[in-house]
């Protein structure tokens, strides 16, 4: 996104209620998706491999509900960039704090999956329980990054800070910062290479998957509360499901299936909003093929 872009985006935030974003952007999304060739492929090879039980036509369909989700999240991300606290609360509302509460001031790991509202989600949760901790992967373009790094924490200060780190950092100190104190916005549902990770299914396909829910949970003693943002009316509905009962265990691999096997099910209720456009399978077991080419 330029800054041309950017600027656009400011100014929509500015002069549009958050419906009006939401039309818009799904708009925007249906504009980019016949011009979006190379992404709509890695969304078909996604979809193919995940529900093999839809036609092509139903399968194109999904799609394109995706890119509509997309632009609208797109666009309605300029309320968290910007917007002041009051609107970023009346744009994603909370379920299930009842599962979250018992749990605040403990070590602990909110697992938060690439939906599409993932970005809102994590700056309406720093809205809420500032400071967190977070991990991002840093983004090519430097003022995007630097939206995105302030977006998150804006809504803590001085000692409160949230902190975040990059992937190149490593997870020492986001080990220290759950220690102390921090709830950790944790995304580890997508290709990140071999390093780290096991091949577990994803929808009944080897994916590379990282093991970081395991052993960070098990390095800090953190309790995992799963937090999933959903688009739901004109804006969006963080939700936290109930704490892992027997996690970690001592197989990490078996605890890796459980998080991909809960991904699955919340994807299969709203699979239009998870994010396809990501090279999930890229990373394949020795002497595979390319499931992209």
């Amino acid at each position: 996104m330029s800054r041309i872009g950017i600027a656009v985006l400011w100014l929509l935030h500015r002069l549009l209620p958050a419906c009006a974003l939401g039309v818009l952007g799904e708009g925007l999304g249906l504009l980019l998706y016949p011009l979006a060739g190379r992404r709509r492929h890695v969304g078909l090879t996604n979809l193919r491999l995940c529900f093999p039980e839809l036609d092509e036509p139903g399968l194109k369909r999904l799609l394109r509900a995706h890119f509509r989700a997309l632009g609208r999240a797109t666009l309605q991300e300029g309320v968290s960039w910007w917007g002041s606290r009051k609107a970023v609360e009346a744009l994603t509302r909370f379920e299930g704090v009842e599962h979250l509460t018992p749990h605040l001031g403990k070590p602990l790991i909110w697992f938060a999956p690439h939906f599409v509202g993932l970005n809102i989600g994590g700056v309406r949760v720093t809205a809420g329980y500032a400071p967190v901790v977070s991990l991002y992967a840093a983004i090519k373009n430097p003022v995007i990054n630097r939206l995105m790094l302030h977006a998150r924490t804006r809504f803590s200060q001085g000692e409160r800070r949230s902190e975040m780190y990059s992937r190149q950092d490593g997870i020492k100190p986001v080990i220290r910062a759950v220690r102390k104190g921090l709830p950790f916005y944790y995304l580890p549902d997508q290709d990140f290479g071999r390093r780290d990770a096991v091949f577990v299914p994803f929808f009944g396909t080897p994916a590379a998957t990282v093991t970081g829910l395991s052993r960070i949970a098990r390095a800090t003693g953190a309790v995992v509360v799963p937090c999933i943002t959903r688009q739901e009316g004109c804006g969006y509905v963080t939700r936290f499901y109930p704490a892992w009962d027997n996690f970690p265990t001592d197989d990490v691999a078996a605890d890796t299936r459980r998080m991909n096997a809960f991904l699955e099910q919340r994807i299969r209720e709203i699979p239009a909003q998870y994010f396809w456009l990501h090279k999930r399978f890229k990373t394949r077991p020795e002497g595979e093929a390319s499931l992209y080419e």
